[in-house]
């Protein structure tokens, strides 16, 4: 009797834990709405600078560079104005090489410099097809926006993490493990030092200082907001920080000394990662080299 009793507990915890195990789509919907933030840009706001929610993904932000004019996509499944009508394949070239599918609107063309594929290329094969299988889900908008205005060849600074690339078996660190949701997450490509449209990845790595104009809506619409140094540096960055300032600045927007910090920061998707991701992004962060 004992022995039937525990094989059926054993039985119920083995369907009990394939009930629990997360689909491809819901992999995608966490890493697009958290750590990647996709509609940090690609989402459109409402006139107080708020996400409006029932337009997700249909288009957002608009650049205006001295390499670029352009408008984040619509990436919805509509068919006209969205990604609708592109194969996995064409979704997966877009994200991880910056190109365009050789059809449709705009065949061929490349997306704009601040589409980060230079940082979308370290995703694991399971996480991309899982991003794509989400997009897949979301619901179709039908919404045009205007073509990209480029003044020059669209160029991207190689990020040396994706380069290298990652695997799963790096992730019994921490350290790697974090490393890959910081590159994923392109965080370095507002945090690191840049001049004239040129990121500097190798000697500028975490140090800030990049200027942003504050989202339209914003009640400072006239102010600017400025990348910090997350380095390790314990006065220029946030070495003396401990793991809960640090993890309420990713995910509340809140700075040690209680600063609100201002968009670009995608605080309000960080604010779901998990704390396994965030614990990991902490450690990752303690690594960075000092930099003042």
């Amino acid at each position: 009797m004992l022995r039937i009793g525990v094989t059926a507990c054993a039985l119920w915890l083995a369907v009990s834990n394939v009930a629990k195990a997360e689909t491809q789509a819901e992999r995608g919907n966490y890493l697009v709405n958290t750590i990647m933030a996709c509609g940090n840009c690609h989402t459109p706001r409402d006139g107080e600078g708020k996400p409006i929610a029932d337009k997700a993904l249909s288009g957002g932000l608009t650049f205006t560079t001295p390499g670029f004019d352009a408008t984040a996509p619509n990436i919805t499944p509509d068919t006209e104005t969205g990604i609708g009508s592109w194969s996995d394949a064409e979704i997966r070239r877009a994200l991880v090489e910056g190109i365009r599918p050789d059809h449709g609107h705009l065949s061929g063309v490349p997306l704009a410099a601040i589409m980060p594929a230079n940082f979308y290329k370290a995703l694991l094969p399971d996480d991309l097809d899982a991003v794509i299988a989400y997009l897949r889900t979301v619901k179709p908008v039908r919404n045009q926006v205007p073509d990209p205005v480029y003044k020059g060849p669209v160029r991207r600074d190689p990020y040396p993490d994706a380069d290298a690339g990652f695997n799963k078996s790096m992730f019994a660190d921490p350290v790697k493990r974090g490393g890959y949701l910081v590159t994923i997450g392109h965080c370095m490509e507002c945090h690191s030092a840049w001049s004239r449209g040129v990121s500097d990845f190798t000697t500028g790595l975490g140090r800030g200082g990049r200027i942003f104009p504050l989202r339209e809506g914003s009640p400072e619409s006239a102010a600017t907001s400025t990348a910090a140094n997350i380095t390790s540096h314990p006065t220029a960055g946030i070495g003396a920080w401990n793991d809960a300032e640090t993890v309420r600045a990713i995910t509340q927007g809140v700075a040690r000394d209680g600063r609100q910090l201002k968009p670009p920061m995608a605080y309000g998707y960080y604010a779901a990662l998990k704390a396994t991701d965030l614990a990991d992004i902490v450690a990752y962060l303690h690594t960075v080299p000092p930099l003042q």
